[in-house]
């Protein structure tokens, strides 16, 4: 089974809720493909019969960092609406993308707090032959956009070889990718390094890390990650 639902409380007010992309009859047509059995796409009237005054707000440590400074409440639209679907299916077990790393990382740690009977497992990022992660919101970009969208890619990659050949200088190696990117016309909001699981600062010895990226690109705003494993 598959959920698709386009989720208002994961939207700001100035954000693209009412243009974001919307292929139902597409999204069926490749989860048939892929093996799908049950599409469950709720109407927001649907899976929001009354306004909804009771969320779930997480753990402001972990969500209001990174993508919660710069997209502030969007964790808490997140973890209301997996709370529901949740709910509403009773999933043994669940599957969040990496793509949306720190989204994962909140899922993971709700349900486990909630004792909530769910596995959550994690897919890697589907990517095209350039290396730029799929997600819905490329359909935004031009084509000369879509030529220079994949530098974020090469920027992570670029982070990640640096701290596995042993750099630890992680402000030097942030402020360097940050500057590519500006370089080249994004606006960066950060390019970081840290701990895959707390999303916080690494630590001398810390070797599970994660490098993630966002910025802007025109009017498109872009996300992505690379896991790294970092020498002893």
């Amino acid at each position: 089974m598959a959920s698709v639902f386009v989720n208002r409380l994961q939207f700001l007010p100035h954000e693209d809720f009412d243009r974001y992309p919307r292929t139902l009859e597409r999204d069926c047509e490749l989860l048939a493909s892929a093996g799908c059995d049950i599409v469950f796409a709720p109407s927001e009237a649907e899976l929001y019969p009354h306004p909804q005054t009771f969320k779930l707000v997480p753990d402001p440590e972990l969500a209001d960092i990174l993508e919660g400074e710069f997209r502030p409440g969007f964790f808490t639209g997140v973890c209301t609406v997996v709370m529901k679907l949740m709910s509403c299916v009773q999933p043994r077990v669940a599957v969040f993308g990496k793509k949306d790393y720190q989204q994962l990382m909140i899922v993971r740690a709700m349900t486990e707090q909630f004792a909530l009977p769910c596995d959550i497992i994690a897919a890697e990022t589907v990517r095209d032959a350039d290396g730029l992660a799929l997600s819905s919101r490329n359909r935004y970009l031009s084509a000369a956009e879509l030529r220079e969208a994949p530098r974020l890619y090469r920027v992570l990659n670029d982070v990640k070889s640096k701290v596995e050949q042993g750099e630890r200088n992680f402000e030097a190696i942030e402020f360097d990718a940050d500057a590519e990117l500006a370089r080249h016309g994004w606006r960066v909001d950060y390019v970081v390094v840290r701990r895959r699981e707390t999303l916080t600062a690494p630590e001398r010895g810390d070797r599970e890390l994660v490098a993630l990226g966002a910025a802007k690109l025109g009017n498109t705003r872009l996300i992505d990650n690379l896991e790294i494993t970092a020498p002893r």
